[in-house]
């Protein structure tokens, strides 16, 4: 039951809505029951389903739209620490890289992110490109 106050002329009206079957509504004013014939009849309550889920979408071949990129077993990989789209790498393959050094940009949330290389070393492989969407652990590049 809905119930409701009303002020009318000064008066307080306590008001509680029951059951409404076809055009009859159960109203209580007060602690006194009534029968209200309405209108119009009453619009029934449409329940809709959820959707169901559906797959994850797959490549021609079966794979996975997005997957993480396999890492080389050498050197250290640096990864990527959030999911985000890489804006500019400023390093090449055969640089050498101080450990505070910034070896690419990624936006995440609308914000730009400084990758540091995380260690001293030599680009061995970068395994992104500008403009890539990467997951959260995607390997990036890798040192040795």
């Amino acid at each position: 039951m809905k119930e409701y106050k009303y002020k009318i002329n000064g008066n307080v009206y306590k008001v509680a809505v029951g059951d409404i079957e076809d055009n009859i509504a159960q109203v209580e004013v007060n602690g006194v029951p009534y029968k209200v014939e309405l209108d119009k009849p009453a619009a029934s309550t449409v329940k809709v389903a959820a959707p169901k889920p559906s797959a994850a979408p797959r490549t021609s071949t079966g794979e996975k739209v997005i997957s993480k990129p396999q890492t080389s077993g050498k050197g250290a990989s640096v990864v990527a620490p959030l999911p985000g789209v890489v804006i500019s790498i400023s390093v090449k393959v055969g640089d050498t890289v101080k450990a505070s050094d910034t070896v690419l940009l990624l936006e995440a949330m609308k914000m730009e992110n400084a990758i540091h290389a995380g260690r001293d070393g030599r680009i061995s492989s970068i395994s992104v490109s500008p403009g890539d969407s990467v997951l959260e652990g995607a390997v990036l590049l890798t040192i040795e």
